[in-house]
């Protein structure tokens, strides 16, 4: 079983359980004020492994699922076996990083919440767009017939507006930090274990689809 799969049971299991189980939930959530003013720092982890509802589990999990096999199946190749350790150290890691900007906003603010796996589905599915820049991807009504490499910019410069104006109830800057987060970490694990390679794969593949 993978280890996208094995993640994804988890999140749907503690999901729905926080969903019907409202003290657990507002133990589970990212309240940035609890956080600060009672160090509950395991909030940044465990807000991802619980959503508001089945539709935003659903996208969420599915979402995760269309990009992680494929990211993590390309981390074995590029890693070995130290391809799992990594994969896993991207998804957890993201969960923090996506809400450091969030906390540092928000963290005095007694009504400010946030809760779900957007930020760390992002960072995977950006590193899945880097890995294969001309994938055919749509934008929300859009069928999918935009290529990665333009798909990426259009959404991080959608998502960095709806940050500042800060409305809708969703948390637009962990989706952004968690994009950017991903593709960093790829790069710099890939530089340091030696696969400089995977910067080179990603600029040769935008310049065979812009040469058909």
């Amino acid at each position: 079983m993978s280890i996208t799969l094995y993640i994804t049971i988890i999140t749907v299991a503690i999901s729905v359980a926080a969903m019907y189980n409202e003290p657990l939930m507002d133990k589970l959530i990212f309240h940035p004020y609890t956080v600060h003013q009672h160090n509950e720092w395991y909030r940044f982890f465990t807000s991802g492994f619980i959503h508001a509802d089945f539709m935003h589990l659903a996208f969420n999990m599915l979402s995760f699922f269309m990009f992680g096999d494929y990211v993590e199946q390309y981390f074995a190749m590029i890693f070995g076996t130290a391809g799992s350790t990594f994969y896993i150290i991207l998804y957890i890691t993201s969960l923090l990083v996506c809400l450091v900007p969030t906390y540092l906003n928000h963290y005095k603010q007694y009504n400010y919440q946030s809760l779900g796996a957007s930020g760390a589905v992002s960072a995977i599915v950006f590193v899945g767009i880097f890995l294969q820049p001309t994938m055919q991807i749509g934008f929300f009504i859009i069928p999918p017939i935009i290529p990665g490499f333009i798909f990426g910019p259009i959404y991080l410069g959608l998502t960095a507006y709806l940050s500042k104006k800060g409305q809708g109830g969703i948390n637009h800057s962990a989706h952004l930090w968690g994009s950017i987060y991903g593709v960093v970490f790829l790069i710099v694990t890939a530089y340091f274990i030696g696969h400089v390679e995977v910067v080179s794969l990603f600029i040769d593949q935008i310049r065979t689809y812009l040469g058909k």
